[in-house]
């Protein structure tokens, strides 16, 4: 299933993508379900199945704005320098370290589908970084890697929107040049059923030339790796976002080519779908 958060008609809603059309869940599910953050945590994806056989689509895909799949998650983690060969792009890379980089962004840092993409007044260093996220589906703390995958709930797509020059505006951090409002993305939907143990292929491009483009068995820790390390030391819950890392780019970034306004970003993956914005200057 394609499930995905959206406003239609004036109203917030969430449903299945079907086709050219959404199937409208919180129109044939229970009342206590007023989200899809309400079905994670109701561990009710069964019932969003069992809602959707053999019915049409409520109204057509192109009526909606689609906002980020979750709308309010408790935790958006991701996980730095994780691709095969990023040493070549980022001094102090991972390659080879025995655990993984991580930091937070914030909810408003990111936008839906067909949204805009902000570039920020204080600078014009405005970079991309093209990810596919886990979505969790069950609390778990202490998780055993041979079990993790069954803790997700599906997948989706982020662009990991990074303002370069103020990622060391702190001596020690990277906070501020992950959380600038509105400058990364993600979406279109969460995408459930893809088996996780296969290589699954991203592609971005950038005015459709193709920027970055390889599979998720180039990445240094695994998924199961990255929630079991995670739930050592923190309660993974329903709704949980993880960005799993990005790709190399395409002829590396030396000198870096920063995204203007009027740019447009493309991430693909077959088993999900496109996740497009546009970038506009902070107005």
């Amino acid at each position: 299933m394609h499930l995905a958060s959206y406003t239609i008609r004036g109203r917030t809603s969430f449903g299945v993508v079907s086709g050219d059309g959404i199937i409208d869940l919180r129109l044939r599910l229970p009342p206590r379900y007023t989200s899809l953050f309400d079905l994670l945590r109701a561990g009710a994806l069964a019932e969003a199945e069992a809602a959707i056989r053999a019915v049409r689509a409520d109204f057509p895909l192109a009526e909606a704005a689609l906002l980020p799949p979750i709308l309010a998650p408790e935790k958006i983690l991701c996980i730095g320098v994780n691709y095969a060969n990023r040493d070549a792009e980022v001094s102090g890379g991972t390659e080879g370290a025995k655990y993984p980089s991580m930091f937070f962004r914030t909810p408003n840092s990111l936008v839906g589908h067909d949204q805009p993409i902000v570039r920020p007044k204080v600078s014009q260093q405005l970079d991309y970084e093209g990810e596919i996220a886990l979505i969790i589906g069950r609390e778990g703390r202490h998780v055993p890697r041979e079990n993790a995958l069954d803790y997700v709930a599906g997948i989706t797509m982020c662009n990991e929107g990074t303002i370069r020059d103020w990622l060391r505006h702190g001596r020690f951090n990277v906070t501020q040049g992950k959380n600038f409002d509105a400058s990364g993305s993600i979406g279109p939907w969460m995408t459930t059923g893809v088996d996780l143990k296969k290589p699954l292929r991203l592609t971005v491009k950038v005015n459709g030339e193709v920027t970055q483009d390889d599979t998720t068995a180039s990445m240094i820790f695994s998924f199961a790796d990255l929630l079991a390390y995670v739930t050592t030391f923190m309660t993974i819950k329903p709704g949980d976002v993880i960005a799993t890392g990005t790709p190399t780019k395409k002829g590396g970034t030396n000198p870096p080519k920063w995204l203007m306004p009027g740019d447009m970003l493309e991430l693909s993956v077959p088993e999900i779908g496109v996740l497009r914005n546009i970038v506009i200057d902070e107005s």
